[in-house]
Formats: structure tokens, sequence, C-alpha cells
């Protein structure tokens, strides 16, 4: 959220002859309570540098948060990462362990197998 900034000189009096409220068009009481100055809102040029003031502050924030947001994934990312690289560091481990028990196996099992004579 954005705080409501005072700029002054913003308050403006569009027509006054006299402060009897009669020929105010803020006071006319025929508009039910919808005064010509909201209705005239972006006209004013106090009211535009305001709103274009808003705006920035508001694009400054957004553009901060979407900064820190982008930190938060890209310090998940990396620890992701992270993890599966460890990960994958003990399954090589693994199949290197895995690989060598396989060899020695295989060769145990030819070194145990009877030894037949080829002249029968």
């Amino acid at each position: 959220m954005v705080p409501d900034m005072e700029v002054a000189g913003s308050t403006c009096v569009l027509s006054s002859s006299a402060d009897d409220g009669v020929n105010n068009p803020e006071l006319d009481p025929t508009q039910n309570g919808v005064s010509t100055a909201k209705r005239r809102r972006g006209r004013n040029p106090v009211d535009k540098e305001y709103r274009s003031l808003k705006r920035l502050l508001r694009n400054r924030v957004s553009a901060q948060q979407a900064r820190e947001r982008k930190k938060v994934y890209v310090s998940d990312l990396e620890s992701r990462a992270n993890e599966l690289q460890n990960n994958n560091d003990q399954l090589e481990e693994k199949i290197s362990t895995l690989t060598n028990e396989n060899t020695m196996l295989r060769k145990m099992l030819i070194n145990t197998r009877p030894k037949t004579d080829d002249n029968h």
C-alpha cells in the first residue's frame, strides 16, 4: 500500500464569487454529494502530478518487491542445485562401488567354477 501524500497547493476552487455557496460547484446540493472537483480530477495539473508521483512510488515499491522475490527464488534454486549435486555425487560413488563389487564377484565366479577337461 502506498500512503496518500499531501501536495502543497492541491486544493482548487473552481468558481466562487461569494462565500455563500450558491455559485460554488463543490457545495451545489443538486449534484447529490458528487462534486465537480471529483469529476474534473484529471484536469488539474497538481492532481496529475500527484497521481504521477503516487504511481512512480507504487512502481518503485513493486520493483523492489520483485527484486526481493527474485533473490528468494534464485537462493532457492541455488540451494536445490547444491542438494541435487550432492545427491548426484553420492549416486556416482555408489555406482563406482557397485561396479567394483560386480567385477570382483565375476572374477570370483570364474575362479570357483570347476574346471572341465577337454580330453573327455
